[in-house]
């Protein structure tokens, strides 16, 4: 698969991702949806990339999700209509109508849920990873890479040696603070402490591609994606206006074929969400 059939593959998840999350802001303004939703919106290029370059590479990794976790799930193959049968609360979600936004579980696609502190997963995964070997990848936020137990978890894993990929989604917010008002110090500097290989990037997916790709699972990495939010960390409102957007610039990359390929995923998304929310 060439750079450009990657790209293009890496925006179809995309793409379903942003749509998906654009049809439950809907669904939280009409007050369909009343419990805290996180949505990830404008940062889906994280998981999508990754989980475009594991189908490439031919792995199935345990994923440990962080609280936005829509996007981890549909870009490694979840089931569209039990995430939203999942927000709408009902038993035939992924979760049986129980984990709501927060903890979305999938055993299809080896996804544990997560249990609503900052950076547990990361203590899960690591202790999973260490009983079964298997590669595993542990999605956090930029504050959760704060957590005392995350320092200790990058601590166990560099001296095991386990075939992990820390994914520190990089939106630059702890709910409302800016990183630079939380810290000093840089995720990469901090994976580099550890001895741990580690790499900063945007969201941009050729470079997640090209940092990537050779040495997947093959011992402890960390990388550290500049993304953006388009919304609140929970709920439908938002930060800031003019937030860039990746999918529309790699829309524009790809031109004619990725916007046609684009709005028949929309369309589609569209209408599972109609179909599903006339049963409420």
């Amino acid at each position: 698969m060439n750079l450009k059939e990657f790209q293009l593959q890496t925006l179809k998840k995309a793409s379903l991702c942003r749509h998906f999350e654009n049809e439950v802001f809907k669904r939280i303004e009409q007050k369909i949806i009343k419990f805290p939703v996180y949505l990830s919106a404008g940062q889906e290029y994280v998981s999508s990339s990754i989980a475009q370059l594991c189908i490439l590479k031919k792995y199935q990794p345990m994923l440990f999700g962080q609280h936005r976790g829509h996007s981890i799930y549909l870009s490694f193959g979840g089931n569209i209509s039990k995430l939203i049968n999942e927000l709408l609360g009902r038993k035939t979600g992924c979760t049986y109508g129980m984990g709501g936004s927060l903890s979305i579980h999938s055993e299809k696609i080896n996804m544990f849920g997560h249990d609503g502190f900052m950076g547990s997963n990361a203590c899960i995964g690591v202790g999973a990873c260490f009983s079964s070997k298997k590669p595993t990848i542990i999605f956090i936020g930029d504050a959760a890479l704060e957590e005392d137990y995350v320092l200790s978890s990058l601590s166990w894993v560099a001296k095991k040696n386990l075939p992990i990929l820390f994914v520190v989604e990089d939106n630059n917010y702890a709910v409302l603070t800016k990183k630079d008002e939380r810290r000093d110090w840089t995720a990469k500097g901090l994976a580099n402490a550890f001895k741990i290989k580690s790499f900063d990037v945007e969201d941009d997916p050729t470079k997640i591609f090209k940092v990537l790709s050779k040495n997947l699972f093959k011992g402890p990495q960390l990388i550290n994606i500049h993304t953006n939010r388009f919304y609140w960390h929970a709920g439908a409102g938002k930060d800031e206006s003019n937030v860039f957007d990746r999918l529309g610039k790699e829309i524009d990359i790809l031109g004619k074929k990725a916007e046609v390929l684009d709005f028949k995923i929309k369309k589609r998304v569209e209408n599972l969400w109609k179909k599903h929310s006339e049963k409420q």
